[in-house]
């Protein structure tokens, strides 16, 4: 299972399958705000890119970047 991040961390996505339009696998960006839910967590984020389309957990699929782990 995906860890929910928290405002401010750093994100890699790995896979967003559910989405039609989804934000290109390898994008990073920074957690904005998460909003719980009963079962599921959306995840607002500022996609380096600009674009704009929250995450889903359970569902997408992503990888917190620590400075052990980042590649750019």
């Amino acid at each position: 299972m995906t860890r929910i991040p928290n405002v401010g961390d750093r994100i890699r996505l790995i896979a967003m399958p559910d989405d039609p339009d989804p934000i290109p696998r390898g994008s990073v960006g920074t957690v904005r705000k998460v909003h719980p839910h009963h079962g599921w967590t959306q995840v607002e984020v500022d996609w380096d890119s600009g674009r704009s389309l929250m995450l889903t957990i359970p569902g997408d699929i992503i990888k917190i970047i620590t400075p052990e782990n980042f590649q750019s």
